[in-house]
């Protein structure tokens, strides 16, 4: 015999909903963050390569002298892609009519011999190259650094790498899962040791760090994790007593799209073969942890709904989103 199941009374069905986050591309502005472009060792000197970015187009080169760059792809003159073009010296220069253009995004030289024009220019970004990688701020100057690690670089062996699939959310969707610390416990059953999970907890303006001490997969993990803007995720610590770092960093190719980037850091030893088996080691375990996730993130319709006081710290990450400086002053550059 059928049952008949009745819905909720109309008055109580409301979906409760609470302040939302705004979504990256939303009024055509995004969160005004470090961003990761591509691999330091995607661009050899002399060599130009193009990249989605911010729901646009960008290039990143590199000089002559080793020094990278990102600016807008498109030329001044007429809109040619830069990236089909050629580094000269440390400019970059344009394959249709030989306009060049220096690190700065000014236009030094043009290929008929005409003075460069003085408003001809690219969308040059405050770029870095750092643990592997070259990104980009969204914006004219950083509001704040990228992480370092807590030991002098030439003591450590890194290593970078990119995830070869990206998910469609925002990158500030992704960093979402570390401050929400129940789901460390009911979704990935970490086993809580002495130190805690989600204790000790520190806020900046910019960022959010907690201890995490447990057992997964029968391995001990005793680390310091965090976000760190809207796009990077950075811990420290031990795993099963060695210390190595871990960073992820979400590249924002457009809105609704993460491309992601592993580095992993181990001390160096006398052995380079053994440190990076270790550092393989340490790859596995956070990849086992982060494909628990995968289903979630790559079916999730992300919408603050009805939070509980377990939620404390993740409502107060979402509120340090909600209010995140937004903007694209690249946007008539690369669009």
């Amino acid at each position: 015999m059928a049952t008949l199941v009745k819905p909720a009374d109309p008055a109580a069905r409301r979906r409760t909903l609470g302040p939302q986050v705004p979504l990256e591309g939303d009024d055509g502005l995004y969160t005004q963050a470090w961003f990761p472009i591509c691999m330091s060792s995607d661009i050899a000197p002399g060599e130009v390569k193009g990249y989605p970015f911010l729901g646009g187009r960008v290039i990143a080169f590199r000089g002559e002298d080793g020094v990278a760059q990102v600016t807008s792809a498109y030329c001044a003159h007429l809109g040619a892609d830069l990236s089909i073009g050629r580094v000269v010296g440390n400019q970059v220069q344009c394959p249709y009519h030989l306009w060049e253009f220096d690190r700065a995004g000014s236009c030094r030289k043009t290929g008929c011999g005409d003075p460069a024009p003085a408003r001809a220019s690219l969308f040059a970004f405050p770029t870095l190259e750092k643990h592997g990688l070259i990104w980009a701020f969204n914006g004219d100057e950083p509001h704040y650094d990228l992480p370092d690690w807590p030991f002098p670089e030439e003591n450590l062996l890194v290593q970078t790498q990119e995830f070869p699939v990206p998910m469609a959310i925002d990158p500030w969707m992704i960093c979402a899962q570390t401050p929400d610390i129940q789901h460390i416990r009911l979704l990935h059953k970490f086993t809580e040791m002495p130190g805690g999970i989600g204790t000790n907890i520190e806020w900046t303006d910019h960022s959010m760090f907690y201890q995490l001490d447990g057992l997964w997969g029968g391995r001990h993990m005793n680390v310091r994790g965090g976000i760190i803007g809207t796009s990077i995720f950075f811990q420290t610590g031990t795993l099963d007593g060695r210390w190595f770092g871990f960073l992820a960093a979400f590249g924002l190719p457009a809105p609704r799209q993460s491309r992601m980037f592993s580095v992993f850091a181990g001390e160096r030893t006398d052995d380079d073969a053994e440190v990076r088996a270790f550092l393989d080691q340490c790859h596995q375990f956070e990849t086992a942890i982060a494909m628990e996730d995968s289903a979630i993130g790559l079916t999730i319709h992300f919408k603050v709904g009805s939070l509980t006081r377990a939620d404390a710290t993740l409502a107060r990450y979402l509120d340090m989103v909600r209010r995140w400086p937004r903007a694209h002053p690249s946007a008539e550059f690369i669009d």
